[in-house]
């Protein structure tokens, strides 16, 4: 199978998602590195090309997330599916205050933690963004 994303594929992703990263809801304009697109369920695991598997990414959030698609939360025995994009609503997992991005679910919190959301530089980001209402 190809690795390639079809450039038609990438531009419906991207407008999709507003060009905002389907994570973390950082707007691609507001970041110094380009968007990518998310393979939700990674190539090695099975996952395709089709639109209905892609995610629209920053670079932080994808490299974080790399090919997982669960952590482990209190324990090894505790593991947690993270959010897709396509099958969950961000705001019924996350909430943001201040610029730190909240979990109301457990795959929030297995999402917030696998994906580094709330590293200090990216609040710091999100704090100045909202301050001049570019975030969220």
């Amino acid at each position: 199978m190809s690795r390639h994303v079809p450039i038609s594929a990438k531009r419906f992703v991207a407008k999709r998602a507003e060009f905002h990263c389907e994570y973390c809801l950082l707007h691609e304009q507001d970041s110094f590195l380009p968007f990518e697109i998310d393979h939700i369920i990674s190539l090695k695991h099975g996952g395709g090309h089709e639109p209905e598997n892609l995610a629209f990414c920053c670079p932080h959030c994808n490299q974080n997330k790399g090919t997982d698609l669960t952590t482990f939360l209190a324990s090894y025995a505790d593991i947690q599916v993270i959010f897709n994009p396509r099958n969950d609503k961000w705001n019924d997992h996350f909430w943001v205050e201040e610029g730190e991005i909240l979990p109301k679910s457990r795959i929030a919190e297995a999402t917030i933690k696998l994906l580094k959301i709330n590293e200090p530089e990216r609040l710091i980001l999100r704090k100045l963004l909202m301050e001049i209402g570019h975030y969220p």
